[in-house]
């Protein structure tokens, strides 16, 4: 059985020990699975080039088939990004879809949720994520992206992943909030997705 090599991409403020990090990090090891989720830098270009170099290292060492990304909020917008740019399968958790936009609102002084530690939001990232914004609807396969999104997030509207992605697989889960109540409990089923889209192109 082919096993993924899956890189985990955490959102806003985040690190990659938040508790979906750390719950997908945990069931990987359990189960023998190549995992990976980089704390990136808040600003968008470096945490692009921080993917970027990632993404392409790893499938130097386990080939190109077998890497597959997933991301939350702002991750979930640069996973789909990066997805776009090296055809790979992505899962999508409560997604930011227009990610300039939707941060635009934190310009200013921002707390990353690690330490507490505060930084500065800046017009100039907000652009960066402009720039990087996807033309939509974008033409993902319901084999090569799966939208986890749940209708409660108060932070994002998940009617924009669901029109943004017509063709992707759609899990939409009534209630719940922006941290996606009971991800762990998906993550079975997560490396399922995985291991049949990286086997089935």
């Amino acid at each position: 059985m082919t096993t993924p090599v899956i890189i985990f991409i955490h959102g806003f403020g985040s690190n990659g020990y938040g508790s979906k990090a750390q719950a997908m990090r945990e069931y990987c090891q359990q189960h023998s699975i190549p995992y990976s989720a980089p704390s990136l830098s808040h600003i968008p270009d470096l945490a692009l080039q921080t993917l970027r170099e990632l993404i392409e290292q790893l499938q130097r060492v386990s080939g190109e088939r077998s890497l597959c990304l997933m991301g939350s909020s702002l991750g979930g917008f640069y996973a789909q990004v990066l997805a776009l740019e090296y055809a790979l399968p992505v899962v999508l958790i409560n997604p930011s879809m227009h990610a300039g936009r939707s941060l635009r609102r934190a310009l200013g002084t921002a707390i990353n949720y690690y330490d507490d530690s505060p930084y500065q939001w800046r017009e100039s990232y907000v652009d960066m994520l402009d720039k990087l914004e996807p033309s939509y609807p974008l033409s993902f396969s319901k084999e090569q992206c799966w939208l986890l999104a749940q209708t409660g997030d108060e932070l994002l509207d998940y009617r924009e992943a669901v029109k943004a992605l017509p063709q992707a697989k759609h899990t939409i889960e009534p209630g719940g909030d922006h941290g996606f109540q009971g991800f762990a409990s998906h993550i079975p089923e997560i490396v399922s997705f995985f291991r049949y889209a990286i086997t089935s192109t």
